[in-house]
Order: structure tokens, then C-alpha cells, then sequence
């Protein structure tokens, strides 16, 4: 969940650009080394029908999904992972997957709180220091858990319009964390830890100095150590690491609102090296992660419930589903039933990850183009009900 601002979009215009640039398609070549059942899914036409009326119908570039239920496990993609390349998508393709990065990082805090490395209720600031604890409000009162669940009332930085014009000005800067806490320095909190929930990426950003902090290492290390590796998430990367692999699909925004999209494949930076955002992975992964998680192979299920542990915002978006936020995750009620989710989005790229605890169906989707109409394909309430509609029985 990262909303770029109007403002920020009508900026962008002034500085878009549609060359492309030539990529062999031996630079996309990927497999997976398993066996699915996505031929022979009972569902599997009406699953590919949904995603082939998102590009066809909807604007979309690339649209990539998993579907785990009951009859088993299914991939399917429509439309291209690169269009001045005339690269057709495939499922073990790579994408940024934005925010959803988040249930990661609480993930891998639970984690830590496993081994005896931290406490949720211990203030942040018993372990960091510095500008980030005493020039950012509320920092210095507030705990690991208010930061995992956006109840610290601390800032968002992406809200402040001195980042926005910074980041537009220059798109393909490689932000770190500390360029972007400064967007949140001196900022007034939204409100007094613990009083009410509201999302905020400076919360993430704070939680992956801590993981740097006591483990004493780069974040993509830990990550990649703790949760990637186990789980063997070959096609999983964070972004530090290489912020544009060039087996990356491309990315492009539907600026003008018309359809006629803009590549956008490095336009996407500030969160490259922080943990609110910069994930680089494929619906696969995402579903094997996920599941894993629900399933209490990731941590315990002690430290599960505490991630289910659900509170409501005073004010909830009109234009979307009520929401509750967990740890890392939300949870919300749809006419398929009870789902858990996140999203995650950057210039050019959307994904999505539900989980149904009723039953363990999961979907996974992922698309290399936003904004504009495309949105309505994509990420709006309409968009995700008929998705879910399609792929949850």
C-alpha cells in the first residue's frame, strides 16, 4: 500500500520518457523445477479468463497469478513482460512486489523475538538511536509492535510533499533509509502511540534499521538467511541488493490516463534498500512464503496469533474494504469470506496476496502497470472482488 499523490503524477509528465531500450530475451529465460496441476485444474479456463480480460479489456501490460485451493496449484499469465521487446510473461518471471514486503519484515521480527534478540513491547528506542529516535515524533515512545501494526501515530514520509518534489526531480535515485527518515524529521505525529492506527511507511523503515541493528548485518542478508533461503525462494531478492536486475519485467504507467502507456522499469527507487518496500520476487514465491507463514513453518503459531492479533482505524477508506490491521497484515471481510492480505505497489508495478483461513485457498497476483485506468483493472474494490470472484469458490 503506497499511493502516489496526483501531484506527484502530473510532475511526472514533465520528465517521462518512452524509449525502450534493447534486451535479448535470453535475459528473461527462467523455469521452475517443479510440477504443477495447471492443466488440468478443473478451474483453470475461468482462471485464465480473468486474467486475459485484465489485459485485454483492462489496459493491463502483464498480469501474472497463483491459485492454491483444494484441486491443487495453478500459474497462468497474460500479456507481456516487455513490450518494446515483444517478451511474452511467464510465471517464474520477476517483479517488484512493492509494500507486501511488510509481512516479511514482521515476520522476520517475530522471528527475532523467537530467538530472544527483542521484545515486541520494548521501545524502539532501546535499541536505536540518533536523528531517527529523537528528530521523528513519537519515535522515542513508541514500541516494536506499534510500529509493525501502524499504531506508533508516527509520520509517513511519503506524505510530505518536500519528498515528493525530491523523488520526481530525481527518478532514479537510489534512497537509503536515512535520506528518507529525513522526510519524517520534525514532522507532527498523527497521534499518541496506541490511540488509533494509521499506515505508515516511516514505521517500516525504523523496524529495518532494528533488524540491521541487532543482527549486525545488511537487511537483504538477514532476509535472504532467515526466510528466503529455508524456504528455498529461488526467484526471491531484495532490492539492496541489485535494485534493477535485468531480467526484471518492465514496468509502465498509464499517465495520461488514455491506455497509452510509459515505461517505468527505473522509476521506481526510493525504497530500494529499505524494508517498506523493496522486495523483488514472483506470485510463486509469494504463495510458497505465505503459506508457509499460515501454516507455522515460518515461526511459531504463538507468534502467528500475536501477527493475527487484529485492531480497527477510527476512519476507514470509503472507496475500499473495512479493514483490519494485524502485524505486517490486514484482514478484511469479502463475498468470498474472510481473507487476509497485502498489497504492494511501485511506479509501474502492483501485487497481492490473499490468504482465506476458512479454507487455505490463496491468490496471488501480480501486474507490470498501474496508475490511470489501469488501476480500475488492478487494485481498486471492483477490481479485487471481481478477481477474487473469479479464482475463490
Amino acid at each position: 500500500m503506497k499511493i502516489i499523490p496526483t501531484l506527484g503524477l502530473l510532475m511526472l509528465t514533465l520528465f517521462s520518457c518512452q524509449k525502450g531500450e534493447v534486451i535479448s530475451p535470453n535475459n528473461y529465460t527462467c523455469n521452475f523445477n517443479f510440477e504443477n496441476s495447471s492443466q488440468s485444474h478443473p478451474r483453470r479456463s475461468k482462471y485464465q479468463a480473468q486474467l486475459d480480460d485484465m489485459t485485454q479489456h483492462g489496459g493491463v501490460v502483464g498480469v501474472s497469478m497463483v491459485v492454491q485451493d483444494e484441486d491443487g496449484l495453478w500459474l497462468g499469465t497474460s500479456g507481456k513482460a516487455d513490450l518494446y521487446n515483444n517478451i511474452d510473461l511467464q510465471p517464474c518471471h520477476i517483479t517488484r512486489v512493492g509494500s507486501t514486503v511488510k509481512m516479511y519484515t514482521a515476520t522476520l521480527i517475530l522471528k527475532l523475538q523467537e530467538e530472544g534478540k527483542l521484545n515486541l513491547d520494548q521501545k524502539i528506542a532501546e535499541h536505536l538511536s540518533g536523528d531517527a529516535i529523537k528528530r521523528i515524533k513519537n519515535a522515542e515512545k513508541a514500541t516494536i509492535r506499534q510500529l509493525l501494526q501502524h499504531s506508533s501515530g508516527i509520520y509517513n514520509y511519503i506524505q510530505s510533499a518536500q519528498f515528493q518534489t525530491a523523488s520526481i526531480n530525481n527518478l532514479i535515485k537510489e534512497w537509503h533509509a536515512e535520506d528518507l527518515l529525513h522526510y519524517a524529521y520534525d514532522k507532527p505525529a498523527y497521534f499518541e502511540p496506541d490511540a488509533d492506527i494509521r499506515y505508515s511507511n516511516t514505521n517500516y523503515i525504523l523496524l529495518g534499521l532494528l533488524i540491521e541493528k541487532i543482527e549486525g548485518k545488511a537487511l537483504y542478508q538477514v532476509f535472504e538467511e532467515k526466510i528466503f533461503q529455508p524456504l528455498q525462494l529461488k526467484q526471491t531478492l531484495f532490492a539492496g541488493k541489485n535494485p534493477v536486475p535485468s531480467n526484471i519485467i518492465r514496468g509502465y504507467i498509464d499517465l495520461y490516463s488514455n491506455l497509452q502507456v510509459i515505461e517505468s522499469t527505473y522509476y521506481s527507487g526510493w525504497d530500494y534498500y529499505t524494508a517498506d518496500g523493496g522486495l523483488i520476487s514472483n506470485p510463486y514465491d509469494m504463495t510458497v512464503f505465505f503459506k508457509a507463514l499460515m501454516l507455522g513453518k515460518i515461526i511459531t503459531p504463538a507468534s502467528l496469533q500475536t501477527m493475527l492479533s487484529w485492531k480497527t482505524p477510527k476512519e476507514q477508506d470509503p472507496e475500499f474494504y473495512p479493514i483490519q490491521y494485524g502485524l505486517g497484515i490486514f484482514r478484511t471481510e469479502t463475498p468470498r469470506g474472510v481473507v487476509y492480505f497485502h498489497s504492494g505497489d511501485a511506479i509501474g508495478y502492483y501485487a497481492n496476496m490473499f490468504y482465506f483461513p476458512e479454507d487455505g485457498t490463496t491468490v496471488v497476483y501480480a501486474v507490470n502497470s498501474n496508475y490511470g485506468k489501469i488501476d480500475h483493472a488492478v487494485s481498486t474494490k471492483n477490481a479485487i472482488e471481481k478477481i477474487l470472484l473469479a479464482t475463490k469458490k
